[in-house]
């Protein structure tokens, strides 16, 4: 099977790498985003995806858009018998769709119809959920509204985060792509549509970091778990932006919500029900530091609180 690789970030990595090593399968080419600057000189940095297709020998093709004549006749001349799509940041033309024999497969970090959309892991995570997966589908020209060809699911740990439940699904989806595309050979893999009861998960913002202290301190554990590293969660103190970097619920702790106590050698945020203790914060324009460290230095009184 002919394949053309279209993904961009380190998550698409271990389905190229999977599909590669796969029996009966050869990638022709790999498409990815263009090189972007990056680091505070902006120099232009390539993406995951490129780096690890010229490791293997592999063509790679970066168009600005995929919409247009000349990435369409690049794909043609490539004769690809499926497409495969991991996080590859574009929409697709419908001209690209029926293309394929096998057509355009993405792998998508949930179980659709749940969290379609740019960012399904971080808001699995921040929503509090306790499952999530990896789901193949038939891409069309909706978002993440394409027939489900395979799902397999993952229990996510209680104290897991974004970076490391990306790794564990990077990899269930590089052996799903791979099940997929040799089901779809073998005839053994059917679509079928997508369910009723779809969520989204729209790409993350910096303002979704900002807490609201009427929360749960569980529910606020969640977003930190979630939004790592980026947008992270943070609040105000005294009229300067407060990043939280390491914190953990505390149950049995009741006070007005925002309210700054400091319980046992640690300092701790009154929530909605339970506590916040802030293990580790960085207050705007300093470094980071240890949450007993910052409420030291800050010369807390009972009227402290965070907004």
């Amino acid at each position: 099977m002919r394949i053309v690789f279209l993904g961009t970030p380190a998550f698409a990595v271990p389905t190229l790498e999977a599909l590669v090593r796969a029996p009966g399968m050869k990638v022709t080419a790999v498409v990815c985003q263009p090189d972007r600057p990056a680091g505070r000189k902006g120099e232009l940095q390539a993406p995951a995806v490129k780096r690890a297709a010229e490791k293997l020998c592999i063509e790679v093709y970066q168009p600005e858009r995929m919409r247009g004549g000349e990435a369409q006749a690049w794909l043609e001349a490539q004769r690809p018998d499926a497409l495969a799509v991991v996080a590859f940041g574009q929409l697709l033309p419908k001209t690209m769709f029926g293309l394929p024999r096998w057509g355009a497969i993405n792998a998508h970090a949930s179980l659709l119809p749940r969290f379609r959309g740019a960012a399904p892991i971080q808001w699995a995570l921040a929503q509090g959920e306790t499952e999530t997966g990896v789901t193949t589908m038939r891409i069309d020209a909706g978002l993440d509204t394409g027939d489900i060809l395979l799902q397999r699911a993952l229990a996510i740990g209680p104290e897991e985060t974004a970076p490391e439940l990306s790794l564990r699904l990077a990899a269930l989806g590089a052996e799903l792509m791979v099940e997929t595309l040799t089901g779809l050979e073998m005839g053994s893999v059917q679509a079928r549509p997508q369910p009723e009861g779809a969520t989204l998960a729209p790409i993350l913002r910096r303002e979704d970091g900002r807490i609201d202290w009427s929360w749960t301190a569980q529910a606020i554990y969640n977003r930190w778990r979630g939004f790592r590293p980026w947008p992270g969660i943070h609040a105000r103190f005294r009229d300067r932006q407060l990043a939280i970097l390491r914190c953990r619920p505390v149950a049995g702790i009741e006070a007005d919500p925002g309210c700054l106590l400091e319980r046992a050698g640690a300092l701790m945020v009154a929530c909605g029900a339970g506590a916040l203790a802030l293990d580790e914060v960085r207050p705007e324009g300093r470094q980071a530091m240890r949450g007993a460290d910052f409420a030291r230095g800050a010369r807390l009184d009972r009227s402290a609180r965070l907004q």
